[in-house]
């Protein structure tokens, strides 16, 4: 992995972990508090921990949550449940594959934690994967220059609707520091609204941007394509996945709809998890 990346954030690749996703126990993680650091190390790091050993129950998303810090409660609530309904609103609702994507994106601020609480397995399909936004864009920055300057400065609107909920944020895809290191991604074309024309833009000029900003959007979703950066597994009942839902974006393979796939979600903030990690840290210190 590469040690010199977005400020302490280690970029990675798929190949990276030949070996084995960084895991956690969930026993060990309440109790032992080497083994809690070394989870809370990981998200904050790698971007994603994978906590195993969660009693596959309803509601227990929201317990690995207040063990990090927060739950942060949306129009989606407290929780919410990922599988095949009659009516969906969300294609998260469906048995149909997903694209790699980061969740609110809509949001600002996104919510910076997402957990996903494995409680039913399908049967065939519905594998999950996550790849590292920083890596890709880290990618982008070194194979076109242009591209990453125009994703980083084009503000773009991404919007969700439904009967009670209205949201809307605009700001870059890639979003950086004051340094200039990479700090986020935002990448839904489920929630990316077309480009508009700037406050006093003509429309020549418009469409240089527009021409300018589809190519590099192009581009990157290219990138995030490649399979060397996605990582693939199945989650399995117990499996409660925790991650950095401003780095890193996941995904899923379609399964079939007589498969009673079923995972508990919810959010929660990234601070929580750094506040964790430092008390952790200076109390071993003693």
């Amino acid at each position: 992995m590469a040690s010199d990346a977005e400020d302490a954030k280690r970029r990675w690749l798929a190949a990276d972990f030949a070996a084995g996703l960084p895991e956690g126990n969930w026993p060990a993680y309440r109790s032992d508090p080497a083994h809690r650091a070394q989870c809370l190390d990981s998200l904050l790091t790698i971007g994603f921990v994978r906590l195993r050993a969660v009693p596959p129950e309803p509601d227990m998303v929201l317990a690995v949550a207040d063990a990090i810090g927060y739950v942060r409660q949306t129009n989606y609530g407290r929780l919410f449940d990922v599988k095949v309904v009659a009516d969906p609103a969300n294609l998260a609702f469906t048995a149909r594959a997903i694209g790699p994507h980061t969740d609110n994106p809509y949001r600002d601020p996104v919510p910076t934690i997402q957990l996903l609480h494995c409680l039913t397995s399908a049967a065939q399909g519905g594998d999950s994967a996550l790849l590292d936004g920083f890596a890709a864009a880290s990618r982008l920055r070194d194979t076109d220059p242009a591209a990453f300057a125009t994703l980083t400065s084009t503000p773009v609107t991404f919007s969700y609707a439904d009967a009670d909920t209205e949201l809307r944020a605009t700001l870059p895809m890639i979003g950086l520091t004051a340094r200039g290191r990479i700090r986020q991604v935002r990448f839904n074309n489920r929630s990316l609204q077309p480009l508009r024309p700037g406050p006093g833009q003509d429309r020549a000029s418009f469409a240089v941007a527009a021409d300018e900003f589809y190519r590099a959007y192009r581009r990157f979703a290219e990138i995030l394509a490649q399979p060397e950066l996605a990582v693939t597994f199945k989650l399995s009942p117990g499996d409660c996945l925790v991650f950095d839902n401003t780095r890193i974006l996941h995904a899923r393979t379609a399964f079939t709809s007589r498969g009673d796939r079923h995972l508990q979600g919810c959010y929660a903030d990234l601070d929580s998890a750094a506040s964790a990690l430092a008390v952790l840290r200076r109390t071993s210190k003693g």
